[in-house]
């Protein structure tokens, strides 16, 4: 199964479009979508984005709640309701919305951020501070997970053993 991988920064044209990685152009079309789906992040200044896998994804969520409470209906209203389509050009590129730029603070370029089934949207940096974070977290967790773990000083985060 094809996933989105890898972290890539590319900058805006001067109409707005910016070239998706092309490896991100080839996940999307073996998985069959027309043009790429987008939605806000629920929990960061960032948009999440894929295929029919992060389609499949929403739906389960939404599953988990009884139609029309008010849960299902807050989760719908962001993962559905505020949702965009864009289509992709001929030579790859997206027309990013001015409703997802001004969510992410997007201005001239965009980090897009591969997480398996959907990647991220996100303005650079606003995406190296949650990386930061991100890995400071990692290390802690890893402290608790894993008995005589290296400490904070440990320069590999991602040697969960």
């Amino acid at each position: 199964m094809e996933e989105f991988v890898s972290t890539f920064t590319n900058r805006l044209d001067s109409k707005g479009r910016v070239s998706v990685p092309a490896s991100f152009r080839q996940v999307l079309m073996r998985d069959g979508f027309e043009g790429l789906y987008c939605c806000p992040t629920l929990d960061q200044n960032a948009v999440d984005a894929g295929g029919n896998r992060l389609l499949q994804q929403i739906r389960a969520s939404l599953g988990r709640f009884e139609p029309f409470s008010e849960d299902h209906e807050f989760l719908s209203t962001t993962l559905i309701g505020e949702s965009e389509i864009l289509r992709l050009d001929g030579e790859g590129r997206v027309g990013l919305t001015e409703t997802l730029k001004s969510y992410a603070g997007i201005a001239d370029q965009v980090t897009f951020v591969g997480q398996g089934y959907k990647f991220q949207i996100w303005e650079p940096e606003r995406f190296a501070a949650y990386r930061s974070e991100a890995r400071n977290r990692l290390r802690d967790l890893r402290q608790r997970l894993v008995p005589g773990s290296r400490g904070p000083a440990s320069a590999d985060p991602g040697g969960l053993e």
